[in-house]
């Protein structure tokens, strides 16, 4: 008698991934993201092409290499040997969040490509860690001086100067009421991988709703909702985006999960009124 296992949906690999915060797979997680967008795609072949990158850098050092000298070498490898860089002509492509396309074509947005430098700066034993900047995702190297902020959509070392600057935009009346008091110092901390996943789902959560793509906007939708449990506006939006695609039992659901979860929320009447009107049209 055969045995036959029951081959997991990409949103229970996912939810498998991301389960605890111990040893969270970050590159793993990430790939997983373009199942979505490819039924086909292995995430387990990019696994392996990213440990054949790393083996071909870890011949260019030494065991007793410097660690200034080794994010050299990584940033001389991964930007002007292997091109990676930032796709200024098409920033908006969702395309740029899925790792397998960026590892094909070489471009990506800031936190695509942070994720793959991440993996390979941690393969050489260099303490790294992703930074939650706002509006532009980077990546720091913990160094025995100090530590080195990186743009990884251009390679560019960034001083506390020109971090300030472009803080900027976030400040003086942009929305965050007391930002100007934070010190540029907090807007430097490590991002857990869990944020940073989270940040790459609601990059293509903006993409998908300005196309008004609801199908692609529910599995995004969906895996925000596993990564982030209690995150109820996850789950509000899904419903609104299941509501656009006339699904109204679906909808329904989410949204009424949403009114008993959040007592008091600023659009608490306008959900409860939507619910009525998707009631009414189930009926």
């Amino acid at each position: 008698m055969m045995l036959q296992f029951a081959v997991p949906t990409p949103l229970e690999y996912f939810a498998a991934l991301v389960q605890s915060d111990d040893g969270f797979p970050l590159l793993e997680a990430a790939a997983s993201l373009a199942q979505d967008e490819y039924p086909g795609f292995d995430v387990q072949q990019l696994l392996g092409e990213m440990d054949h990158l790393l083996a071909r850098l870890k011949r260019r050092l030494g065991p007793d290499t410097p660690a200034l000298e080794r994010l050299r070498v990584l940033n001389q490898y991964f930007f002007a040997d292997l091109g990676f860089g930032g796709n200024v002509n098409n920033y908006y492509d969702p395309e740029n969040s899925y790792l397998n396309a960026v590892l094909r074509t070489r471009r990506g947005i800031p936190i695509s490509l942070g994720v793959l430098w991440l993996e390979l700066a941690q393969g050489i034993g260099l303490q790294v860690r992703g930074v939650a900047f706002p509006g532009h995702f980077m990546v720091k190297a913990l160094l025995p001086g100090g530590q080195v902020l990186i743009d990884p959509f251009t390679g560019q070392s960034l001083s506390r100067e020109e971090l300030a600057e472009r803080l900027l935009p976030f400040q003086h009346g942009a929305g965050a009421p007391g930002l100007d008091d934070v010190p540029l110092g907090l807007f430097l901390q490590a991002a857990p991988p869990r944020e940073i996943i989270a940040r790459m789902l609601r990059n293509l959560k903006e993409v998908y709703h300005a196309h008004q793509d609801w199908q692609r906007l529910i599995a995004v939708q969906s895996r925000l909702i596993v990564l982030l449990p209690g995150a109820w506006a996850e789950l509000r939006d899904r419903g609104l985006a299941h509501a656009e695609c006339g699904h109204i039992a679906q909808a329904v659901e989410d949204l009424e999960t949403y009114l008993a979860c959040v007592e008091d929320g600023f659009d608490i009447d306008a959900i409860a009124e939507k619910v009525s009107a998707l009631r009414r049209a189930l009926n």
